[in-house]
Parts: C-alpha cells; structure tokens; sequence
C-alpha cells in the first residue's frame, strides 16, 4: 500500500471517528449504548418502581402501604389537587370540602404511614381545570398570567413546605401546563431557584408525552419528568411483541432526548385501563369508557411491553402508575374500566417487574 493511500485511509477514519463524536454529544444519533447520566445524589442510580395513591376521602391506615410492599413497590406519589375555573387565575386549595388525602393534614398522615413501611415519596400538587384541560390555559393580558402566577407559587410553595417539613425525597413543580410553561419560562425559571433555597430533594416536571421536547427548564432539574400516555396501537388485543415494536422509535427519541441534556427521563405518570384497546389513544378511550368492553389482557400485555421496552434502558429513571385506589377508595364509579392494575391480572405483571429490577 502507497503512502498517500494511508493518509487517505487515515484521513477517512479520522473524520468517521468526528463525526460519531459529535453525533454523541448532540443527542442526534440513534446508538443503543448506554449514556452517561448526571445526577444529584443517588436517588436516580436505577429504575423507580412506584405507585400514584389516588387521595382518600377518609382517613386511611398502614394497611394500604403494606399491601404495596408486598408487590415490590418502592416508591408512592400523592397527588394533592387545587382547583381553578377556564378563563380564571385563583387555584382553590385545602378547603374543608376537599377529601381527607388531598388536604395538608392528610397528606401528611399519608406520607408517615408510607415511609413508616420504606416507601420513598414523590409529592406532585395538580391543578384541575374545571371547563377544560389545564394544558390549554392560556391568558391574553400579562396582568391576567401575573395574578395567575402569584396565586399558583401560593399553592405551591405551601405543599413544598410539607415536602419539606415530611421529608419527601422529590417534588414535581407543576403537570401538564402545556402553554404556561413555555410562554412563561421565566416564571418556572425563578420558581425553581427558590424551591431549591429550602428544599434539598430532587425536583421534576411532568410535561405531557408530546410536550416535552418543547419544554425549556429541564436544565435546571434533577430529572425530566413526562406523562407518558403515547398512543401505541388501536388494536383490540395488542401483543406484547407488536407494542414492544411500537416503542421501538419512541424509546430511540427518549433516548436521545435524555442524552442531549444528559439527565434521566422519569415517567411521571403512565398507565392502561382494562379495556379494548386500551393502548391507543386514552383520552379518547377515557371519553369512549363505557361502549368499552372490559379487557385484562390488553391492560396487562400493555404494562409487560413498556416495561420491557424500558427497563434496560439506561437513561430510563422508571416512574409511577397510575394509580391505586387505597382501600377501594377514591374511584370515579368504574374500577373495573379504569388504569388501577390492583385485583386484575395486570397486578402480577406489575409484581413480575418490580421483582426483577434492582433496589434504588
């Protein structure tokens, strides 16, 4: 081989080697190998196995977090909601009408009785919308998102103060403000830097599954938080191979998406009710619940293929089901429709992979 041929060859490989590089570091590339993640502290070391416990309207004992050991799980979020009106900028909060779970003081006997059984604790406070989806409040004067604001950091801060107070190892600032969060970055931006003053946990956002590439904080996070309600399939019986094929480009997106800001995607929410085709798109299926037949092995072969999908995943931090309703409780009038795998067969598939993962 000539000289010049080598320096060629040379020149070639050099700039392949570039290239890959660079593609690396930019999160563009789809490679299936393992990315470096920072992290603060070891709470994302592995795979979150948790649980959403739907809040109670009555007091509840050490019972409901017993049973939740017993299928492996580690981690609990409770959801404590506030209220607000479309086209109103109060969010209405622990008020006597409220039941007990959502209210501070129950909330607070709730985080005790789990961590009294070793559950860690995620506190994720929610604004419901009445009139509409809190993704679409938006507001046309600046004085409107400026009392809105002032309001909502009301609300916030105040169940930081019990994340605080109960020692709740992270906290979810906010869920789903599909416009608020990007028109008014700056607010979250400040909010965030507050919330760290007094609060030493880890801090998310739950951004909706085709929302979170367009959210701009995640910079100043612990971890990326998404609900992930990505439609897969409208098949009535989806198997577990034709769901796991469906993920394949969604997992490669994520995959990316975490290594270009080199932090974990946690999945904030995530869930299947037991119904037909209960893996495509659910809020429509939310809507369409009772022309639904009841499915158990659609909810199921949905639980096994995300968890297949994702659970070797490195950049994966796991997430919350939803949900659990504690003692029966808290249930909207079909249990046997609805996301809860408890007492259905997707209950084992749960227990199946919460055995199997590794102990954060």
């Amino acid at each position: 081989m000539n000289i010049s041929l080598t320096k060629s060859l040379l020149i070639i490989c050099t700039l392949i080697l570039i290239n890959f590089i660079i593609e690396s570091v930019s999160g563009n590339n789809d490679y299936n190998g393992r990315v470096e993640i920072k992290t603060n502290g070891d709470v994302f070391a592995d795979v979150i196995k948790g649980i959403t416990v739907v809040a109670p309207p009555k007091a509840i004992g050490p019972l409901v977090f017993k049973k939740l050991t017993e299928i492996n799980t580690e981690w609990v979020c409770f959801v404590p909601y506030g209220f607000t009106r479309k086209g109103s900028t109060d969010v209405r909060y622990n008020q006597d009408r409220q039941w007990w779970g959502e209210k501070i003081a129950g909330i607070e006997v709730c985080i005790t009785e789990a961590k009294k059984q070793g559950l860690k604790v995620m506190l994720k406070p929610q604004v419901f919308m009445g009139g509409g989806w809190i993704g679409d409040m938006d507001f046309e004067k600046e004085e409107q998102w400026v009392e809105w604001e002032k309001n909502y950091r009301i609300f916030i801060m105040d169940y930081l103060d019990v994340a605080v107070k109960n020692n709740a190892e992270m906290f979810c600032i906010g869920t789903e403000f599909n416009i608020a969060v990007i028109k008014r970055e700056s607010f979250w931006k400040e909010l965030i830097r507050d919330m760290r003053k007094t609060y030493k946990g880890q801090l998310t956002y739950s951004a909706n599954w085709d929302n979170y590439d367009k959210v701009g904080i995640w910079k100043d996070l612990d971890i990326i938080g998404i609900s992930s309600y990505f439609p897969l399939s409208e098949a009535r019986n989806p198997t577990v191979g034709l769901l796991v094929k469906e993920w394949k480009p969604i997992v490669r997106r994520l995959r990316n998406f975490s290594n270009k800001y080199k932090k974990k995607i946690l999945f904030t929410e995530y869930g299947y009710m037991s119904v037909d085709g209960c893996a495509g798109k659910s809020w429509e299926i939310e809507k369409n619940k009772k022309n639904l037949n009841i499915n158990h092995f659609a909810q199921s072969n949905a639980y096994d293929a995300l968890w297949t999908s994702l659970s070797s995943e490195s950049f994966w931090g796991g997430g919350f089901l939803w949900k659990w309703f504690p003692d029966g409780m808290g249930h909207e009038g079909y249990p046997e429709k609805d996301y809860t795998p408890q007492d259905k067969p997707a209950e084992n598939i749960i227990k199946k992979w919460f055995s199997q993962i590794k102990k954060v």
